[in-house]
């Protein structure tokens, strides 16, 4: 049996901009990509914290060091510049897997979108 866990979140960012006539996708600094673990092209789901919308979309890099947070396309429209997000990733599983595995977790300061502390 194979089961869906937590793989990777990016807890609390800012949104700097919202793109509603790019193609698609969440624009993040190349650095928070690499904190996290996640990948370029990799399906994430977004929770705005402002305002409870949840949405699903894909990872693009984005400028390294420049704290970019971008909504793009459709996703543009369930956020505003200045909204805190939660960035999550989630892999499929075994049990046995799932009972080792520890997820990356990162934990930027929230009002300039840049790392502080990961668990």
């Amino acid at each position: 049996m194979q089961i869906e866990v937590l793989r990777c979140k990016i807890h609390r960012i800012t949104v700097t901009e919202a793109n509603v006539d790019y193609i698609g996708s969440i624009t993040l600094d190349e650095d928070l990509i690499d904190a996290s673990g996640l990948v370029e092209g990799e399906k994430v789901q977004v929770l705005n914290v402002n305002n409870g919308n949840r949405l699903e979309t894909y990872v693009i890099k984005g400028v390294r060091g420049s704290g970019e947070v971008c909504l793009n396309g459709p996703a543009a429209l369930r956020a505003a510049v200045g909204d805190v997000v939660i960035v999550i990733s989630y892999a499929q599983m075994s049990l046995e897997e799932a009972r080792r595995f520890r997820p990356s977790i990162i934990f930027p300061d929230e009002k300039t979108n840049k790392l502080r502390a990961t668990v």
